[in-house]
């Protein structure tokens, strides 16, 4: 099939100093950088990393007009590698895809053959696009507290932002896996919500978010999941059990971290911070796997909502404020 001579993609435009719009607009294929794979995307998803770029935060991306969108799984259309032909249908997220590379918000993309993970069996397009770029960090919580000798006998293990993208997916896991999961929330409406994904208990932030200044808490978790960073994070590691571990991955409360070394000292609790951008791609490829099989979940309407790109401009504003329940699925194809 030829290819198109243009292709629809949100586009962020600097029109002046700390203003910027958002547009859905026609571009070229040559408006693409040169890469080993050209990929036509069927679907991404609208990740926290994304709102930023789209609102012209220059820590995430440096040149505008720009188009976001750190998540894509299509089918390649092009190559100039052997090791993935045309025709395969592809997983590509983190490296630089949507920061300063055009991203998953349009529906063609070209990339290095070394960003792409081929879509396992068992895994549509679809659905790995429900988890995404989210849904993979939680995996790698996941996975790290696994690595470091959690066990579903040790105790609770709590999940903070818990309504959000990594933090439903990671009370989804963790309860397949038979936790017993503690979901920590600011939305104190959505506890039917976060039992149906398989918490046994929910808490309020405000529970979660130790302001006595004591260095230690009573330990009450032997993990955590910790989506949002700041004094939540701190409490998580003041509040873990002898011997706890602290997956780390989000910052939306905050970057900084207030924590004596007591909890480290005294309690032997491990901090365990989790990256998906630079990840080694075999341990990609194994997690997306996982994904497929032992720890896939019921990616139904409660915790994935789809849209078009017309459709994506209010989530990104709704992400920002902390409006967003589950994942927003991008549909490239309406």
């Amino acid at each position: 099939m030829p290819l198109p001579q243009n292709f629809k993609a949100l586009v962020v435009s600097e029109t002046a100093e700390k203003k910027f719009t958002r547009e859905v607009k026609r571009l070229d294929l040559s408006n693409l950088p040169a890469g080993e794979l050209l990929i036509e995307v069927k679907y991404s998803s609208l990740n926290y990393k994304d709102a930023l770029s789209a609102t012209g935060n220059k820590g995430v991306t440096r040149n505008y007009p720009h188009t976001p969108g750190i998540d894509a799984a299509g089918e390649v259309v092009n190559s100039s590698t052997r090791d993935i032909a045309v025709g395969s249908q592809v997983i590509v997220m983190g490296y630089d895809l949507g920061m300063n590379t055009p991203g998953g918000f349009g529906q063609y993309i070209s990339v290095p053959a070394g960003w792409a993970v081929q879509l396992p069996a068992g895994l549509a397009l679809r659905d790995s696009m429900a988890y995404g770029t989210a849904g993979f960090t939680a995996a790698l919580c996941v996975t790290r507290l696994l690595a470091g000798g959690l066990n579903k006998d040790a105790g609770e293990v709590l999940v903070t932002g818990a309504t959000g993208g990594v933090g439903s997916v990671a009370v989804g896991i963790l309860a397949k896996l038979g936790f017993n999961v503690v979901a920590a929330t600011g939305k104190t409406d959505e506890k039917d919500f976060l039992t149906g994904l398989g918490a046994r208990s929910v808490i309020s932030r405000d529970e979660a978010n130790d302001t006595s200044g004591r260095p230690l808490q009573k330990g009450r978790w032997a993990g955590a999941i910790d989506c949002v960073g700041g004094n939540i994070l701190a409490t998580a590691i003041k509040s873990a059990k002898y011997g706890g571990l602290v997956a780390a991955c989000g910052n939306t409360m905050s970057a900084d971290l207030a924590v004596s070394v007591f909890p480290f000292i005294l309690r032997g609790v491990s901090l365990l911070g989790v990256d998906s951008v630079e990840i080694p791609m075999n341990t990609r490829a194994r997690v997306w796997q996982k994904l497929a099989t032992d720890w896939k979940l019921d990616l139904s309407a409660d915790i994935v909502t789809e849209c078009s790109l017309e459709e994506l401009n209010p989530k990104i504003d709704e992400i920002l404020k902390g409006g967003i329940r589950g994942r927003v699925l991008v549909n490239l194809s309406k």
